[in-house]
Parts: C-alpha cells; structure tokens; sequence
C-alpha cells in the first residue's frame, strides 16, 4: 500500500459498493481496490493518465474503468 492509497478501513466501507470483479466475458477485471487506487491518485496528482504509477497496473485498463 502506497501513500494515499485507501486504508483498510476505508476499503471496507467503499468496496461492497463497486461493482463485481468480473470483466466482460467471464474474464477477470483485476481487483478493484488498484484500480480505485489509480483512479484516486491521478486524481489526487493531477497528473495525465499515461504518467500513472505502475503500481496500479497499466493505465489505460484504469482510464477505461474510470469512464464507465
């Protein structure tokens, strides 16, 4: 868990509300805390979504997430 990233605490209130963790077709979309991670830290940042930490995966799997 990295700075700013949400505290256990935090993920138990907000992570029953987040859709399920599967992707379209059956695939698995990955876990939604890291995307909610990545979501929250460009927007903390205010950095542009390729400049994105690696850690929260690849950036563009978390932009489309964030515009659904």
């Amino acid at each position: 868990m990295g700075r700013g990233d949400l505290s256990d605490a935090e993920w138990e209130l907000i992570g029953p509300l987040l859709l399920s963790e599967r992707g379209r077709w059956a695939r698995p979309s990955g876990e939604n805390r890291i995307f909610l991670n990545g979501m929250l830290y460009v927007q903390r940042v205010g950095c542009p979504w390729r400049d994105m930490h690696e850690r929260y995966g690849k950036w563009n799997l978390v932009y489309v997430r964030f515009r659904r």
